[in-house]
């Protein structure tokens, strides 16, 4: 009876832990964590490292969230970030300052930001999620961040400047050329011009003749003047005429 007895509980012991291998591990390592393979980032940039996870657990205080930093020159992993219900972002070392908290927990999110990447910051990162009684356990929690030289731009101040200094002037002198050459400018002085000996101006052929360039034209005083003259000699001639008469009465009279 005691031999039943026993044999009995042993396979009900048995039993309790096949169920508890079965159901118990399952359950300790159903969580995902999920993060990109690669990121490209330049120089100065602002990166979201991006970090997802699902447990079959809902997330409560004791969940808690690591990111460590592997160089890419190798070596042992760097833990600089850790959230345990408020995040701790980095006070000292390569991250210092520039590790910004993006996750939601309730919600399955766990990224982070990186500030002003440099290229000292080309490596592995590492995202680790707990969440009891689930625990990580999946290898896609890597993500390869690689940062270049950010390449030179023109900035649209230099281009002002170019516009400004060299393309309107130029403009400006090229207007004022083509200007000149559909309207060239009219010739006034036609005295200068060469004409055939046998060429007949306008006019000439009725008796007038262009008035010559370097004669300018009469004023009043001028008028004045040459009116005063013709008096002067009108009065000259009458009295030379009353002379001879004069004399040719005497002359009559002897």
């Amino acid at each position: 009876m005691c031999r039943l007895v026993a044999g009995q509980t042993t396979l009900n012991i048995v039993f309790l832990l096949y169920l508890f291998g079965v159901f118990g591990l399952s359950q300790v390592s159903s969580i995902t964590v999920n993060t990109p393979a690669e990121l490209h980032a330049s120089k100065g940039d602002t990166v979201k490292l991006s970090c997802t996870f699902t447990s079959t657990s809902r997330p409560t205080s004791k969940m808690s969230i690591h990111w460590s930093y592997r160089p890419q020159t190798g070596g042992p992993p760097l833990l600089f970030f850790h959230f345990s219900s408020r995040a701790y972002p980095p006070n000292n070392g390569q991250f210092a300052g520039r590790i910004k908290w993006e996750g939601k927990p309730a919600r399955g999110d766990a990224s982070i930001s990186l500030i002003n990447a440099t290229l000292s910051d080309n490596g592995t990162y590492i995202c680790d999620v707990t969440n009891p009684p689930d625990v990580y356990g999946s290898p896609n929690s890597h993500t390869v961040l690689t940062v270049t030289p950010k390449a030179s731009t023109i900035r649209f101040s230099d281009i002002a400047v170019l516009l400004a200094f060299i393309l309107i002037p130029s403009a400006l002198i090229t207007f004022f050329l083509i200007g000149r050459m559909f309207c060239p400018k009219k010739q006034h002085n036609q005295s200068k011009t060469y004409r055939s000996p046998i060429e007949v101006a306008e006019g000439e052929e009725y008796g007038t003749y262009p008035q010559p360039a370097n004669i300018r034209s009469a004023t009043c005083c001028d008028l004045y003047l040459m009116d005063s003259e013709d008096e002067d000699e009108a009065e000259y001639y009458s009295l030379k005429k009353r002379d001879l008469r004069d004399e040719e009465y005497i002359e009559s009279q002897c």
